[in-house]
């Protein structure tokens, strides 16, 4: 009786075995490995068969650093972080937090542009995919560059399996081995995870001190896992203006303010416009006027 059922089983994983084989055999070709050299940027991707790999971005945005205006404080302290990185000094994981369409993920893709010659590359991320941190590590190890992972658009519930994937690699597994990576993450919250009510209800007072709820230590701790955080702040109108005068000049219209300044902060402060209005501060979505003739 024995005999048969090694038998049966046998021919079952015989016959399991060519099954796979044929199905593999449909799947697409995983994608060819990424030339660095010619590629400056890759895409966390998960593919058909729910394996992963790097998927080189063939064209990514160009931003000029100069060009981004009224983030100064940011950008000084984020190039001089990624600078650090690049010489193998020691340099900080980054979360830049604050309002929507300021210039967060800009500044990561002009930092690109300004340090792609010095052998910086970025990595896109999402949030669901930050449990693979560890094989995007080994996969880039070994390599003549460095590595920023971004993830854009960064929040949490507190139950997801990328919070505790973050954690870990934020504060260092002991495998060790991401000496050529850091994370750059934007967020339009300052500490990642939703904040509630009532958490901050069970909040006490000390004396002089105040002692947070466990909850609401728990998601302070982990925006403090960064090393580095910068802000980014809604721009006053002043500062609007200024950042309208530089773009007109660029797009070749060099106008003063004073003549062109009134449609802009109109077109701002028109409704649904408000994120609109600040993308424009830092990227400028308007087209080189046509040539007279």
């Amino acid at each position: 009786m024995r005999r048969v059922m090694d038998t049966d089983l046998t021919r079952f994983l015989a016959r399991a075995e060519g099954l796979l084989g044929r199905l593999e055999a449909l799947l697409p070709a995983p994608p060819a490995a990424i030339d660095w050299q010619a590629s400056l940027a890759a895409r966390w991707q998960v593919l058909p068969g729910n394996r992963r790999a790097l998927v080189a971005i063939d064209h990514p945005q160009r931003l000029g650093l100069d060009d981004l205006q009224g983030i100064d404080r940011a950008k000084t302290a984020l190039d001089r972080n990624t600078r650090q990185f690049l010489v193998g000094a020691p340099a900080n994981d980054a979360l830049l937090w604050g309002s929507r369409g300021t210039g967060k993920s800009s500044l990561v893709k002009a930092l690109l542009t300004r340090h792609a010659a010095a052998g910086l590359r970025v990595i896109e991320v999402d949030k669901d995919h930050l449990v693979d941190l560890p094989d995007i590590a080994a996969a880039t190890g070994g390599l003549p560059y460095r590595f920023v992972v971004f993830c854009d658009d960064l929040s949490f519930g507190s139950d997801e399996p990328a919070y505790k994937a973050l954690k870990v690699a934020l504060d260092g597994s002991i495998s060790g081995g991401r000496e050529h990576l850091l994370i750059y993450a934007t967020s339009n919250r300052r500490h990642l995870l939703p904040e509630y009510q009532e958490e901050n209800a069970l909040t006490r007072h000390v004396g002089e001190e105040i002692h947070f709820s466990e909850a609401v230590e728990e998601k302070i701790a982990l925006s403090e896992r960064f090393g580095l955080w910068l802000a980014f702040h809604a721009f006053d109108q002043d500062r609007y203006l200024g950042i309208a005068q530089h773009w007109l000049g660029q797009l070749g219209c060099p106008a003063p303010m004073e003549r062109r300044g009134g449609g802009a902060p109109a077109w701002g402060a028109a409704p649904g416009r408000p994120q609109g209005a600040r993308r424009l501060s830092v990227r400028p979505r308007l087209r080189r006027p046509a040539d007279a003739g």
